[in-house]
């Protein structure tokens, strides 16, 4: 018969609860809430949305099965100057952005904040451009306006 190593019983639930405080430290999500490692090293600082400017477009070749060269933009944020990588999504979407231009961008919704699908390093994507949402300008109900 194995014998547990968690004390049973109807009294043992203060010593069950500080036994499960104690060892708290090795889960990683605990561990990265407690140390703020998402504020300290995502450049967005924990939030969902940044703002920040076009630097360059580039196109970025998909991993393998699949090829393709998918449109992206280098984005300097404004918040901290930190330069990322945002994706462009929609059928000729970089077609809407220039060089300067004020970009919205957000998390790409890969697992744990990673990069997403086919797109090798790539953690965020543009939603907004000089104010004016990608969908509309897709849909053709607003003009992008000039800075």
């Amino acid at each position: 018969m194995v014998k547990s190593k968690s004390p049973k019983g109807i009294y043992a639930a203060r010593k069950l609860r500080l036994k499960r405080l104690k060892f708290r430290r090795s889960q990683r999500k605990y561990k990265t809430k407690i140390l703020k490692l998402k504020e300290k090293y995502d450049p967005l600082g924990g939030a969902p949305m940044a703002r920040g400017i076009v630097l360059e477009k580039v196109g970025i070749e998909s991993r393998q099965p699949n090829s393709a060269v998918r449109k992206c933009v280098r984005v300097q944020l404004v918040r901290n100057g930190r330069v990322v990588t945002a994706f462009v999504p929609g059928d000729g979407g970089v077609n809407f952005i220039d060089e300067h231009d004020e970009v919205i961008i957000t998390g790409i919704g890969g697992t744990l904040g990673r990069s997403m699908g086919d797109l090798p390093g790539v953690r965020y994507k543009v939603i907004m451009v000089n104010g004016v949402s990608l969908d509309a300008l897709y849909k053709g109900k607003k003009q992008k306006p000039v800075r």
